[in-house]
């Protein structure tokens, strides 16, 4: 990458992908720099997947100019390197606004662009959905190519061989194009590989083949010579190529192709147009390609925040932050497995992300990094409990979604004692909808057997990971990404007694009813309302599930309860509250659930989005106001029942 812009301006020329139409190679190749120069200087002020995005440059550029998008489908897989493809199609005056609120997505989407065939953000999908596209333009009648781009990480997932195999069993039209940039092949090997793999599908020698099958067939014995052939020709392709487990499943193999060499990727893509079947394209890339600092270290890279370009260095952050709950989650992880051999940590491909680096360096025999794959991460830690161990299962919130039946049928059902870290737990911010956490206080709570529990702070994240330990079933622990509330961190650590809230200020006009990261803006709030003269009690209430009862008396002495959490309104916190309430005969009660409603929240930065949506200290003392200080149209003092019973 250079410091300065290119001195071209081929990019303000692409309006469409149309427009690559007669741009020779060496135009094309200065168009991949223009691009690589967009993406970084974006990406250095709103923050992204730059890596990623990156190493696919010029395979875009590639797939645009063969392929007649949007007749012809192209699937992102996982949409993180989708940049360049934005910029490509008609997205390019609005680039700026990436991962802004109300801007363009960091992924595909549907309907931000006709170009984006399907929506993504999670992995190993592409396959899947190209191969239902594909299916439904055969019924339809329909010309045009599919096309899924998948990496490399995401062909660890279960689902994405899963599609290969209904592909290559059905034999439909689908092209697949493997983004590789981790496996090692020799640039003597791999450059003969591609070179027999583009002239064996060429045009001429396919119909060379044909007419040669057809011969063969026409000879006495014909059948076992013609597969005589077959063999010989499979045998010659996967000596010299890793596409032998491509071809096993039925797909034409094409590669490996040099995944920057523009010319070579144009050839590859045009070989394909009249191949008839499943293809498997195999690039070779580099991660972060044209950033010096982003290929030398791509893992930093691949998800970053705002960074100045020259350096590569992160903007500056103030030096007192405190840690984020990610450290002081793997930070604690580690002391815990000091003191007890049985514990073992697991992970989706994210070591570094879910905090669990440290530990798999000091601990490589109790931890395993399984890949992209959740539902086999979730059943494996569940073989290991079976055997004496506490498996600790650290996953995004969002992506621990994926493995939801596993949890049901191979940890709650037999009541092991599986440990789920769950990182991420409420707003991310920028990556949107795909990426929010607002939906496990839901989906993990209607679970028997699991406890679900929730930190205030850092601190009770510690004892709440230590109550796991000790605990003989499943447990959920979910807290946010970002930094922790600086509180001190106690030298011993306590079981929490299951189900117990904690009473964190004294009230008389309201009760409220916090959990998690909502505790302290609960409390700010109630300081704030005690300044105007009204006083609310402050719960924190630790436990989605066991709810502690004892909450039920009091909130029998309240007439407004305002329940809050970071998580969908339906079915989280707030729902368990009111079923409390119900099965324990309180009546006589205004409940108010604050929480996100029933739709996908936008992206945009987490500070933005609490402020639209009430989930700040602000928000929250609005809320409180309005229940403690009764409307006009409501009579003083009486709540709906009592006005009814008035009434009457």
């Amino acid at each position: 990458m250079k410091e300065i812009k290119p001195d071209t301006n081929i990019l303000d020329r692409i309006d469409n992908p149309s427009d690559l139409n007669g741009l020779s190679i060496p135009e094309l190749e200065a168009l991949a720099l223009e691009i690589r120069y967009k993406i970084v200087e974006t990406v250095s002020r709103t923050g992204g997947h730059l890596a990623p995005s990156l190493g696919a440059v010029d395979l875009a550029i590639a797939l645009h100019y063969v392929f007649d998008a949007p007749q012809d489908k192209i699937i992102w897989d996982v949409g993180h390197q989708a940049y360049a493809h934005k910029l490509l199609t008609g997205r390019r005056d609005r680039f700026h606004t990436l991962r802004r609120y109300g801007g363009l997505s960091g992924f595909p989407k549907r309907k931000e662009s006709p170009y984006d065939t399907f929506d993504t953000g999670h992995s190993s999908t592409s396959i899947s959905a190209g191969l239902g596209i594909s299916t439904a333009k055969a019924l339809k009648r329909e010309k045009g190519k599919v096309i899924s781009v998948i990496g490399d990480g995401s062909m660890t997932g279960g689902m994405a061989f899963e599609g290969l195999n209904q592909a290559g069993d059905g034999e439909k039209d689908l092209i697949v194009v493997l983004n590789d940039n981790a496996m090692s092949i020799s640039p003597n090997v791999g450059a003969l590989s591609s070179f027999l793999s583009r002239k064996m599908t060429g045009r001429k020698v396919v119909h060379l083949k044909k007419g040669i099958e057809t011969f063969l067939k026409s000879l006495p014995g014909g059948d076992n010579l013609l597969n005589i052939a077959r063999k010989s020709e499979d045998s010659f392709i996967t000596f010299f190529t890793p596409g032998m487990l491509f071809e096993s499943l039925k797909f034409k193999y094409i590669g490996p192709i040099q995944g920057h060499r523009i010319d070579l990727l144009i050839d590859a893509f045009k070989n394909t147009l009249h191949l008839k079947g499943p293809v498997l394209v195999h690039t070779l890339t580099v991660k972060g390609k044209g950033y010096e600092p982003a290929e030398k270290d791509p893992s930093h890279f691949h998800g970053v925040g705002s960074f100045e370009i020259l350096t590569g260095s992160s903007r500056s952050k103030p030096t007192n932050a405190p840690p984020s709950y990610t450290k002081i989650f793997g930070e604690t992880i580690v002391d815990l497995a000091k003191r007890d051999n049985k514990i073992f940590a697991i992970t989706a491909a994210m070591p570094e992300g879910t905090g669990l680096t440290k530990f798999a360096n000091l601990y490589p025999d109790r931890f395993q990094d399984v890949g992209i794959a959740e539902q086999h991460a979730v059943t494996f830690a569940a073989g290991l409990a079976t055997e004496g161990f506490r498996p600790v299962v650290a996953i995004y919130s969002t992506f621990l979604q994926r493995a939801y039946d596993q949890i049901v049928h191979d940890v709650c059902l037999p009541n092991l004692p599986v440990t789920f870290a769950i990182d991420r737990g409420g707003l991310v911010g920028e990556d949107g909808p795909t990426h929010h956490g607002l939906l496990d206080l839901t989906y993990l709570r209607s679970l028997p057997n699991m406890t679900v529990m929730a930190p205030k702070d850092e601190n009770e994240l510690r004892h709440m990971l230590f109550t796991a330990m000790e605990h003989s079933g499943p447990v959920a622990i979910r807290y946010p990404r970002g930094n922790a509330i600086g509180v001190p961190l106690d030298k011993e650590y306590q079981t929490l007694p299951l189900g117990q809230a904690e009473i964190i200020k004294e009230g008389k006009n309201l009760l409220i009813l916090a959990i998690g990261n909502m505790v302290y803006p609960s409390l700010e709030a109630a300081i704030q309302l005690e300044k105007e003269g009204l006083s609310a009690k402050v719960v924190n209430c630790r436990f989605v599930k066991p709810m502690d009862t004892k909450l039920a008396k009091i909130a029998d002495s309240f007439a407004r309860i305002l329940v809050v959490e970071e998580n969908i309104r339906q079915g989280g916190f707030g729902s368990a509250v009111l079923e409390m309430l119900n099965d324990l005969g309180v009546a006589d009660v205004i409940v108010k659930r604050l929480g996100f409603p029933d739709k996908f929240i936008e992206h945009g930065s987490v500070k933005e989005l609490r402020e639209i949506y009430g989930l700040n200290a602000k928000g929250i003392l609005e809320e409180a106001r309005e229940l403690c200080i009764p409307k006009k149209n409501w009579v003083t003092n009486l709540i709906p029942w009592q006005k009814l019973k008035q009434e009457s």
